[in-house]
């Protein structure tokens, strides 16, 4: 959801901003006013094109900024891209400077326009007055028509991603034959140097361990037995000494029971310094100086470290760098199996994926009868004779599938009586494709609702001047689909139509003022009171009168 828009020096607006809430927020004002600015400014921050021209005269440049909810898949974008997540918002701003340059930064870290234009399908969709922004592309037309249905594309997302996968092993397996043929003397060299040496994980250290005492083995010797003399062997032994303790200690314990537990400690200590004592006279005559045997560990440690500076850090490195290696060896011996058994596999994981896309469909097909013609229904209650058709079309070569399916989903339609159907990227009018586009959307949100696998599209959606050409019943009937809209989906719609204007969970005017020679363009949030005195302006021009401020009061209580 946007929480907040804000702009300076941009076009005519000096200082605004505006603070949107759930639901359907409608910008209101009189015609020139900049409302359609606001539009713009939002559509620059999906990634629009930038221009020196939107810079107030006299500034030395615009800025535009604007806070969304965060959302899953948009934090997926920023950290695709470097950029820190900041919490559960999302700050986009954007700046214009006097020669036509700029820059853009997301949640305050340098940015560029592409990754605006990466966040926007996620975040907004922008139709304003002359073009379509926010690509309603036909990905967005099949997810549309997905959610129409509640259709799922995990089987299908699941079979590609097997297919692709045993696909690039085969085509790796495949590919640079002559450079893998031109290794294997190198991989043969590697593996039989690694097995003649036979390294065992750690085998460095224990080694290591056995040279340091051996390389002191006379220190060593002296030190256990001077220890052994002095805790056990020795006249003034710590054994003997204690053990004499232990005697008078046990003396006093017959006669004073409190001495019975120092009794029992000095008879622990004793046998401590027993243990002691016997593990350094076992030490010390474990010691053999042998300097055949220090040179044999000098000359296996060489080689070990001849393996780690080439194979890896450690012994463990080197012996999975090994294990690679055969790896490789094996798979250029058994090549023709290999890739026997892989074209296999690549051949059932194909028949899975056509299984599950021509599953697909079979139900988008169907599916598109309804939505087509509930849309048809939707835009022709907004002052519009169209036709309406959803076209699936499969492609079946392997080129064309993709993780959601191999189907092309087209809307198509034709605005006047004898025309042939077209895409919609092909309409002329930015009033009619807003309205279709809001038909679309009721239809779906309406078929959504009433599935069993109801899903939240996180996206705003923004319309700007979708009630031209129309008045009347189709005014109403344009903001009750908004409403309906907006049960779902935050909706930001310009318009300069009461009956429209009456449906609004929040009512901004858009104002412009002459302020020491100079029109500045404001933004305010209307209560309830204002509210009713700019819809009855809407009805009767500049000047109020009764009958309009009770009609506008009467709208209000209609759409309520």
């Amino acid at each position: 959801m946007l929480l907040e828009l804000r702009a300076e020096n941009y076009a005519v607006i000096d200082h605004a901003i505006a603070v949107f809430g759930p639901g359907l927020n409608l910008l209101t004002g009189e015609t020139g006013a900049g409302k359609s600015i606001l539009v713009d400014a939002l559509a620059l921050l999906m990634g629009s094109k930038a221009s020196s021209d939107m810079v107030r005269h006299g500034a030395d440049k615009a800025v535009v900024a604007c806070v969304f909810e965060s959302t899953p898949a948009a934090e997926a974008t920023l950290e695709a891209n470097g950029i820190d997540a900041d919490g559960t918002e999302i700050i986009l701003r954007r700046e214009i400077l006097e020669n036509g340059k700029g820059r853009v930064y997301v949640n305050n870290q340098p940015a560029t326009v592409a990754v605006l234009r990466q966040l926007a399908p996620e975040l907004a969709l922008v139709h304003a007055q002359s073009e379509t922004l926010g690509s309603f592309d036909q990905a967005q037309q099949r997810g549309l028509l997905d959610r129409f249905a509640g259709i799922s594309t995990a089987a299908v997302s699941a079979a590609y991603a097997r297919w692709r996968e045993i696909q690039a092993k085969l085509a790796d397996l495949e590919s640079d034959e002559q450079d893998k043929l031109r290794m294997i003397d190198l991989w043969l060299f590697q593996s039989h140097e690694i097995e003649a040496a036979q390294p065992k994980a750690d085998e460095d250290t224990a080694l290591e361990t056995e040279r340091r005492v051996l390389m002191n083995a006379e220190k060593l010797y002296a030190a256990s037995m001077s220890a052994y003399d002095l805790l056990y062997e020795g006249s003034s032994s710590a054994e003997s000494t204690l053990h004499c303790a232990l005697k008078q200690i046990e003396e006093l314990a017959r006669f004073d029971p409190k001495f019975q537990e120092a009794a029992a400690q000095l008879a622990s200590t004793l046998a401590v310094v027993e243990d002691v004592g016997a593990t350094v006279r076992d030490y010390a005559e474990g010691i053999h100086a042998s300097p055949e045997r220090l040179a044999k560990i000098e000359d296996r440690l060489a080689a070990l470290d001849r393996l780690k500076r080439k194979y890896g850090a450690t012994l463990a490195d080197a012996l999975a760098f090994g294990e690679e290696v055969a790896r490789k060896l094996a798979e250029v011996e058994n090549r023709d199996e290999i890739v026997k058994n892989l074209r296999a596999d690549l051949a059932r994981a194909a028949d899975i994926y056509r299984d599950a896309a021509q599953s697909l469909h079979v139900d988008r097909a169907a599916t598109a009868k309804k939505l087509e013609k509930s849309a048809e229904t939707q835009i022709n209650d907004l002052a519009m004779k169209a036709r309406f058709a959803i076209a699936v079309t499969p492609n079946e070569d392997p080129a064309s599938w993709a993780a959601h399916g191999w189907d092309t989903v087209e809307c198509r339609i034709a605005t006047n009586a004898g025309e042939p159907l077209k895409p919609l990227d092909e309409i002329a009018s930015g009033g009619e494709m807003s309205r279709v586009m809001l038909a679309l959307k009721v239809s779906v949100e309406e078929g959504a609702s009433r599935g069993k696998k109801k899903t939240q599209v996180p996206r705003t959606l923004v319309f700007d001047e979708i009630d031209i050409g129309i008045g009347g019943r189709a005014a109403e009937a344009v903001g009750q689909k908004l409403k309906v809209l907006s049960k779902a989906q935050q909706v930001l719609c310009v318009t300069h139509l009461p009956q429209i204007a009456a449906f609004a969970d929040q009512h901004f005017l858009i104002e412009k003022q002459e302020k020491q020679g100079r029109t500045k363009t404001s933004v305010r949030l209307l209560n309830d009171e204002e509210r009713t005195e700019e819809i009855a302006r809407m009805l009767s021009g500049a000047k109020l009168t009764e009958t309009s401020m009770r009609h506008a009061e009467q709208m209000l209580r209609t759409s309520r």
